[in-house]
């Protein structure tokens, strides 16, 4: 199918050819091979959850008859191709999507490049029903949230992937939240593709702008170890004490002379974690791709990057939009159904219409760097009563939120993709704009939970929000 090529970002290995590298154009190249029409164009929706087992609420553990690989290997009976590593199960693959997992066993859907966000939502809905049939098997249950509500850190498992034992090792070097957001935090994004440079500029612009604003509606993250923890996307505070050579707001694509070039020179700085050779991680964790390139690589000396090596070292950034040859969205709590189907009805509204694009740029255009960071910076806590500007007026994040669902939903109108009964993609913001009017994120309607009728036990989410 034409439009996204698809990867798991922490997960799978990259399906590109074992063509070695031999100038920094072919990596500038690699991106520009992204840009494709209108017609091509495709949504690629992504999302995580947390497992538990249903009679105690703990994460499920990799091994044993109620492990991890175990509802893997009860997938395949939905026609999953197994993958491998080290002859155990560790991810499937079907009809361009794959199911894997992230560091401490959370479940990743990594759905296909699909037309519509009708169909995004019955990929979505097939997956979560032949899971819940395994996982009932097995006395588990999957929750989608944010961060992990109860348990602690040294709790969670680890699945045995030979990255992840890198990055385990590097992450406390670089940041002290690193390991958390590895092993407790879930999210939702979606992947869009673009049609040149000049549009890939534009879209990451208004999407790396409007990110906060995702965030804030999608915040669900205010739990930690069984007790609120101040925030209302915790997720989201989690980057911020990861790795600053990795993650942030990329003021760079907003100055002239921003495109493919520029983010090459980004990615080519951005400390490596791992090479794979031969079947195994080897671990690089801090090295120079450049010097990789230059065939001075200590742990593989003369060996010359291909760009397998460099479509995997792209998945090792973390910013808040991250660029492939598509571009994806990474603000966003996970969360139930309806909302990891309102997350591509929201950026594809704006980004997939050319009015909706113009109107959402006028909106954050003039946005100072300052402003773009205390937006970033304040909607972990505040969210949607966050105080910020809507031209020359003093507003509030709910305020934004309202407008850029207004313009999304005039986006999802004009595109006009109906389903059977008629009904088009706007249906999927519902969700949002309910929020959004309300003035109440997900989070905060769990807390108002835990206060009342939950009487403090945390365990209920697990029991009336699993999927």
């Amino acid at each position: 199918m034409p439009g996204l090529q698809r990867m798991d970002p922490m997960s799978s290995l990259s399906n590109v050819a074992e063509l070695p590298i031999t100038d920094r154009r072919e990596l500038v190249e690699y991106l520009a091979s992204g840009n494709k029409p209108p017609s091509e164009w495709r949504i690629g929706t992504e999302h995580e959850k947390f497992g538990f087992r249903t009679d105690d609420f703990r994460p499920p553990t990799f091994d044993g008859d109620r492990g991890i690989e175990a509802l893997l290997e009860g997938l395949v009976r939905f026609g999953w191709e197994p993958v491998k590593e080290h002859g155990r199960t560790i991810a499937l693959s079907r009809e361009g999507a794959n199911v894997s997992l992230e560091p401490a066993g959370q479940l990743e859907l990594s759905g296909a490049p699909l037309l519509t966000i009708h169909d995004t939502c019955r990929e979505t809905n097939t997956h979560l029903s032949e899971v819940k049939t395994v996982a009932q098997e097995l006395g588990l249950g999957f929750l989608g949230v944010g961060f992990q509500p109860k348990w602690r850190r040294d709790e969670m498992p680890w699945m045995p992937k030979g990255r992840y034992k890198i990055m385990r090792e590097y992450m406390p070097k670089r940041g002290d939240l690193g390991l958390d957001m590895m092993t407790r935090t879930c999210t939702v994004q979606v992947n869009l593709d673009f049609a040149s440079e000049a549009d890939m500029i534009k879209k990451f612009r208004v999407s790396l702008a409007l990110q906060p604003i995702a965030t804030a509606l999608f915040a669900d993250s205010p739990f930690t170890e069984g007790k609120p923890n101040g925030f209302l996307s915790y997720r989201s505070h989690i980057w911020t004490d990861t790795d600053p050579d990795r993650t942030g707001m990329l003021d760079f694509v907003f100055e002239d002379g921003f495109g493919f070039e520029r983010y090459t020179d980004y990615l080519l700085d951005v400390p490596m974690y791992f090479v794979y050779r031969n079947g195994e991680y080897l671990d690089a964790s801090g090295k120079s791709f450049r010097k990789f390139m230059d065939g001075k690589l200590d742990i593989a000396p003369g060996s010359l990057p291909t760009l397998r090596d460099w479509s995997d070292h792209m998945t090792t950034a973390f910013p808040e939009v991250r660029l492939k040859k598509y571009l994806e969205m990474r603000g966003a709590d996970s969360g139930p159904w309806n909302r990891i189907c309102a997350l591509p009805a929201f950026w594809v509204g704006l980004l997939y219409d050319d009015a909706s694009l113009d109107a959402a740029w006028d909106l954050m255009k003039d946005y100072t760097r300052e402003e773009r960071h205390a937006l970033r910076d304040g909607v972990p806590r505040h969210a949607l009563k966050l105080p910020a500007r809507m031209g020359n007026t003093q507003a509030t994040v709910r305020e934004l939120a309202i407008e850029a669902l207004k313009i999304s939903a005039a986006g999802l109108a004009r595109r006009d993709r109906r389903n059977k009964s008629g009904v088009d993609e706007r249906v999927f913001l519902d969700p949002l704009i309910e929020s959004a009017e309300a003035g109440q994120t997900p989070a905060e309607r769990k807390l108002a939970l835990y206060e009342g009728p939950w009487a403090g036990n945390i365990d209920r989410v697990f029991s009336e929000f699993q999927y």
